[in-house]
């Protein structure tokens, strides 16, 4: 179990590379799991991460509604309110603000799609975490299965920082399960789509846990538990 509240913040440039679903997915996972109390916050002004949450019949994970100059008071606020942890979905861009909210991130991920152009755009995402000392991971997100351009992906990002040893493959199930605020897990737990975000979530998990020192290499017990009292948090979006 994590010691601290931790900050997950999805962060690209580009536009298309799946940050929106893959926040949604791994916040519930990470409730699944037990990780929670978690929260979502979106900073995307087109607000797709809050339509999909409020689509949502299950309460948990939490949502808290914030804005960029009010995030460092509502994360103390989700602190206090006993979160785990808080994933970040942010707008596809380069601004100060984006660099402000990866200044309280405890691991930046980033979503890429293997393609030349999502490829090229990847330097700005660096930068902004190198400025601000913070770990980045890749995610190659939306592959083909076996096609070769996904293994050369993985190969380029891995020039520029960490790539998560999971790659997420397209697959029609991931934007279907959004539709009415559900994630594939919760659709079909045993599907190729739900193992792959389950192992992503172990990952990163993972990763919080040596950055809490934390981390033994054993499976966590914790894990596969949920918390009863996790639905009280948060505050609704509108």
């Amino acid at each position: 179990m994590l010691s601290s509240m931790r900050v997950i913040v999805f962060a690209s440039q580009k536009g298309g590379s799946g940050k929106t679903t893959l926040s949604g997915h791994i916040a519930v996972e990470a409730e699944r799991q037990g990780a929670g109390p978690v929260a979502l916050i979106d900073t995307d002004p087109q607000g797709s991460l809050a339509k999909w949450w409020n689509a949502r019949k299950d309460p948990a994970p939490a949502f808290i509604q914030s804005v960029f100059s009010n995030l460092f008071y509502d994360l103390d606020s989700a602190r206090n309110e006993g979160f785990r942890l808080v994933v970040i979905d942010t707008p596809p861009a380069v601004t100060r603000a984006i660099s402000e909210v990866v200044s309280f991130a405890d691991i930046v991920v980033a979503p890429t799609r293997p393609s030349p152009h999502d490829l090229r755009a990847v330097g700005p995402t660096v930068d902004i975490a190198e400025a601000r000392g913070k770990p980045l991971t890749f995610v190659v997100n939306g592959a083909t299965p076996r096609a070769r351009i996904t293994s050369e992906a993985a190969v380029a990002l891995s020039q520029h920082g960490t790539v998560a040893p999971v790659t997420m493959h397209h697959r029609v199930d991931f934007a279907a399960s959004m539709i009415d605020g559900r994630t594939v897990m919760e659709i079909d737990p045993f599907c190729p789509s739900a193992l792959e975000v389950s192992a992503l979530w172990k990952y990163l998990y993972e990763r919080l846990q040596r950055a809490d020192g934390s981390y033994s290499g054993q499976e966590d017990p914790m894990s596969g538990m949920t918390t009863a009292h996790s639905r009280v948090f948060g505050r609704r979006a509108v």
